[in-house]
């Protein structure tokens, strides 16, 4: 199982990278969060995949079961996911705002908010 996750994360990291190295603001955004995505899966699959054994520790016990999954990994990605949903919110806003005054979602067409070189000397 964690062959078949090795290889999703590097798909999906492969995707994220195309995405986030094109001109479109946009798409840039996807990208991060699919990047993001992928981190959540490293996580999981680090604290390791078991079927059939919960990480939950039983009444008289101090560990948890042999052969369980750690649950550190487990609530750290939920963790991570609210952090995620709530950079790509902000980040959607900022977008939105940029094409608003900007009109475009191009990042060449963007510059036009810098000065230019020109102008500074």
């Amino acid at each position: 199982m964690e062959t078949i996750l090795a290889f999703t994360i590097g798909i999906v990291v492969a995707c994220s990278v195309y995405l986030m190295l094109a001109r479109n603001v946009l798409r840039f955004i996807f990208g991060l969060v699919l990047i993001s995505n992928a981190a959540n899966l490293t996580i999981f699959t680090a604290g390791r995949l078991t079927e059939g054994t919960p990480p939950l520790i039983a009444y008289g016990s101090d560990l948890p079961a042999e052969g369980a999954a750690n649950a550190l990994p487990q609530a750290l990605v939920l963790t991570a996911i609210v952090i995620g949903f709530g950079l790509f919110a902000f980040a959607l806003v900022l977008v939105f705002r940029a094409y608003s005054s900007l009109g475009t979602l191009n990042s060449d067409e963007m510059r036009v908010a810098e000065p230019r070189e020109d102008h500074l000397a």
